[in-house]
This record gives structure tokens, sequence and C-alpha cells, in this order.
């Protein structure tokens, strides 16, 4: 009986028709390559809050690491959460008046996940700008609701605006290929007012004197910036959504040669202001360039980019000085100056550079007052949004840590623990908080919620 059924098996599999694959179409294989760029973009983008995290830990100081780590842990992950609830809907349904999505929600009937994964990415790009500049004094909670309203609702109604078909500055004419207003002017908008509202760190001010704060770990913070600089130039060359052989190398030129000049104009202005050549404002001229061609990397000329670099680079250092000494406005990574004033140029530099309806083009000032009317827009809509949300908050419970809080840190306060493990306790003997209580001690504490005496 076993021989007859394994003689039957084997007849069966030599009389078995092999089934092969529909051989793919040109249609199909465009299709495919095309997909794999949209989401190796996306998932760079992705490594680009890696970068954020270097930045803001490496520019801030060593007690508040742990803390800012877990900010953009927490930043990326409430943002694809929100965005694949609400935000993806309002940013790219179906358009009410121009202004608003109103279907697409929980992704109902959306096909294109690819697109969406590659907008979440961006969504918590915006978020996360908020990050560095209320670094080391915010409560965790409060800056985890500003992240939802942030995500949830304010960025994709700017977003709907301009990157949905029917968005009423889109009808207008308004210009931004990858994000410079959309994604950075945005963020750095919703910095700026939820800073204010907090108010500066301690010692940052004293009387009429502005004292500087170093940050701890300058190497970790330029590794951060070469990480963003290498997401960024698929956060501009993803944001064709095509592998176009022509389009992509030319969007990736211009953010290469207009980052290249920023941190050359940077470097050497800062050598002629401050007659030495600092580090940290010349880095944070990378930053500058490559938010200043954001918006113009596909419609402006390689030479154009190169001018756009120049003068974000100078920008950047002007700017940052302007709000540290005169508008004493505490940034500590100077994320307002970047994303916000480098985000505003170069928007403002399509209605010069643009090749297609730029002034220097021979095609008039209508395209500059078109970016410049978006650019006004949403810093209205953001100013009044996130501010009024950050200052309501703060009404019902202050977001700001207490003094005592900040001044032990907030990866002891928020934590209880620390990114780095020093061989003597620096704060002993200058606070009356409890001593910080490792992982160790929370897992061996007994049914008292005390740390045994042992691990104590």
């Amino acid at each position: 009986m076993f021989k007859k059924a394994l003689l039957f098996t084997v007849l069966l599999f030599l009389c078995t028709t092999p089934v092969y694959a529909q051989a793919p179409t040109p249609e199909s294989l465009e299709l495919s390559i095309n997909l794999v760029w949209v989401m190796l973009g996306a998932i760079l983008v992705f490594f680009m809050h890696a970068g954020f995290a270097m930045v803001e830990s490496g520019f801030t100081r060593s007690k508040n690491t742990l803390n800012i780590l877990m900010k953009n842990f927490l930043t990326i992950c409430t943002a694809a959460l929100l965005f694949f609830i609400a935000g993806y809907g309002i940013m790219f349904g179906s358009s009410t008046g121009s202004i608003i999505g109103t279907n697409g929600f929980f992704l109902n009937g959306v096909e294109d996940i690819g697109f969406f994964v590659f907008q979440a990415m961006f969504v918590a790009t915006c978020a996360t700008i908020i990050s560095g500049a209320v670094a080391e004094r915010i409560k965790l909670g409060s800056y985890i609701l500003i992240v939802v309203a942030m995500t949830a609702f304010i960025y994709p109604v700017v977003g709907h605006w301009i990157w949905q078909d029917n968005g009423w500055l889109t009808t207008l004419g308004f210009s931004d290929f990858a994000g410079s207003t959309v994604v950075h002017l945005t963020g750095a908008t919703g910095a700026l007012v939820v800073t204010l509202v907090l108010g500066p760190r301690i010692g940052k001010y004293s009387g009429k004197n502005v004292n500087v704060i170093p940050g701890h770990n300058l190497p970790l913070g330029a590794l951060g910036i070469f990480i963003l600089w290498l997401g960024w130039f698929v956060f501009n060359g993803g944001s064709t959504l095509a592998a176009d052989p022509s389009l992509v190398p030319y969007v990736i030129g211009t953010t290469l040669l207009s980052t290249s000049a920023a941190l050359i104009s940077s470097s050497f202005y800062t050598k002629l202001r401050f007659k030495k050549m600092d580090a940290s404002l010349s880095m944070n001229g990378v930053l500058g360039g490559l938010v200043g061609i954001t918006a113009g990397a596909a419609e402006i000329s390689l030479g154009g980019s190169i001018i756009i670099g120049l003068v974000s680079g100078i920008l950047l250092v002007e700017a940052i000085r302007f709000i540290d000494t005169k508008l004493r406005i505490d940034d500590p990574v100077g994320a307002i100056a970047v994303h916000g004033v480098c985000g505003i140029w170069g928007t403002l530099a399509i209605g010069f550079f643009s090749m297609d309806t730029g002034l220097f083009y021979g095609n008039g000032v209508t395209q500059l007052g078109i970016q410049a009317t978006g650019v006004l827009s949403v810093m209205i809509w953001v100013s009044i949004t996130a501010g009024g949300f950050a200052y309501v908050l703060n009404k019902i419970s202050p977001i700001r840590v207490s003094a005592e809080e900040e001044e032990a840190g907030l990866d002891f306060t928020e934590h209880g623990s620390s990114a780095y493990h020093f061989k003597d306790n620096l704060m002993e003997g200058t606070t009356t908080l409890k001593a910080p209580v490792g992982l160790a001690d929370r897992l061996n504490q007994g049914t008292s919620g005390q740390p045994s005496a042992k691990s104590s």
C-alpha cells in the first residue's frame, strides 16, 4: 500500500504543469521602482530623527539628555498614530472650502499606504522642531499634548492648504516643493509661541547680560547634523514621489550645493563677525542651507541654489544672535532661526530664483507676492492655534517644571535616571529632591513601593 501511494505521488508531481508569474510590464516595473524610491525616502527621513535627537542632546546640558531622547521617541510614535487617526484625512481628504479635509480618517478608502508612510515622517519632523526650542524646562506631559495638537490638527491644516490639490494656497499658485513652509516654518512658529509661554531657562539672562549655556557634547551634535544632512537628500529627493532619472539627481544636486555654500558662508561670516570661526553656528549653517533650499529644490538653478545657501548661512548667524540677544528668546539649539527664518527665506527665494516664475527670470513680482501671502498666512494660523493651545494649557496647569526640578535636570526629575553615570553624585547636598531611582531599584521595589535596603 505504501509503495502504491509513493508511486501515485511521484506521478502526480510529474504530471503537474508549472505555473509562472505573470511577466512584468514596463508600467508595473516603473510603479515598483517608484515605490521603492519613496519607501527608501521614508526610511531615511525616519532616520533623520536620530539626527534631531543627537543635535538636541549635544547642544544642551548632560543632565537633560535622557529627557530629550525620550521626547524624540515619543514624538515620532505619537505623530504616526495621530496622523493615521486624523491628520492624514485633514491634510489629504476631500477639501471643504479649500481649507480642511473631511474624509480618509483611519485611512478609510486610502489605497496608497506608501504615500501615508512618507508623509507621516514629515509630520513627525515638524513636531520635533519644537522639542529643541523648549528643551531643558518643559514638562514631558505638556510637551506631548502640544505634539498631539500639532500633528493631529495644526500641521495637517497647513498641509491641506499647500499640498492638497484643492487647497487655497495651492490654487493661488503657492510653491513649496518639500516643505520650507509646510514643515519647517510651521514647526518653528509653533516652537516660537510655546517658548514665549515657557520663558527662558534659569540663568540665561541676568539683567542686561546674556549668558551662554554651552551644550555638553558638540561632537554628538555634529554627528546629528551629518545624519540630518544625509536624510535631507531624500527628504527633498523623495518628494519627487517618483524615481525620475532627471529630476531626482537635480533635486539632490541643488540640496548639496545650497548646503555646502551655507556652511562656507556661516563659517567665514562668524570669523569676520566675531574674530573666531564659531563651530556651533557654522554647523547650524548647514541646517539653514538645507531648510533654505527645501522649498525650491526642483525649480531653482544650480547656481541659484548656491546663492540661496550663501544667504542662508549669513542669515542664520544673524537670526540666532538677534533672537538670543535682542528678542531675548531662549532657544537652546537655534531651531527658530534654522527652521523659521531660513524657512521664510527659502520660501520667498522662489519668487526671485524660480526658473519658471521668478523675478530674476523676467516674470515680475506676482510669485513673490503669492509666496509672501503663504508665509504670512501660515505664521498667523500656527501662532493663534499653537500659541492659544499652549497658553490655555499653561493656565490649566503650568507647562514648565519647577525651578528646583530644572536645576536638578529633567533626566532626574522626569525619568528618575540619567543618560550618564558619574563616579560621584554631583547633586549630593544641593537639592532636597529624592535621589534618582534606577531601573534595578524599581524592579526590586517591595510592596511598600520603596527600594529594597540592598538596592538603596
